[in-house]
């Protein structure tokens, strides 16, 4: 549980990071490169914690997925950004292909554990013993 934790923080300093680099660009304050270069190495550092227990495919999408959609309503809402049709419909792709990674990566999860239980799986760990 802490793992997604430390994923959802990733999330949140990569998604800080971002939109504290357009604002720099935009207003040309050098505090908010100091911001910006801190939240994206805090969030590499917090991705590189969870993906100790997180699959990376998985964490990897989540970061990734889920940081474009908050960059993207933060865009809109503080920067008056355009959201065109095309672009709502990239985003509810990106949604469902999140889904997919996550339940796909259960689904073999599960299979790991079944096989990796399996009685033929023992009988070669038993023999690679002896």
């Amino acid at each position: 549980m802490i793992y997604w934790i430390f994923l959802a923080l990733a999330i949140v300093a990569e998604v800080i990071g971002t939109l504290s680099m357009k604002q720099a660009s935009v207003s040309g304050d050098f505090t908010g490169l100091i911001v910006m270069y801190t939240m994206i190495t805090a969030s590499y550092i917090l991705l590189a914690i969870a993906v100790k227990k997180v699959a990376l495919g998985v964490a990897y999408a989540l970061w990734e997925g889920i940081g474009i959609l908050f960059i993207t309503a933060f865009s809109v809402l503080w920067f008056n950004e355009s959201l065109s049709l095309m672009k709502m419909g990239g985003l509810v792709l990106l949604i469902a292909g999140i889904a997919l990674i996550k339940v796909g990566s259960k689904k073999a999860s599960s299979k790991t554990k079944i096989l990796s239980s399996s009685p033929i799986n023992i009988s070669n760990k038993q023999i690679e013993e002896a």
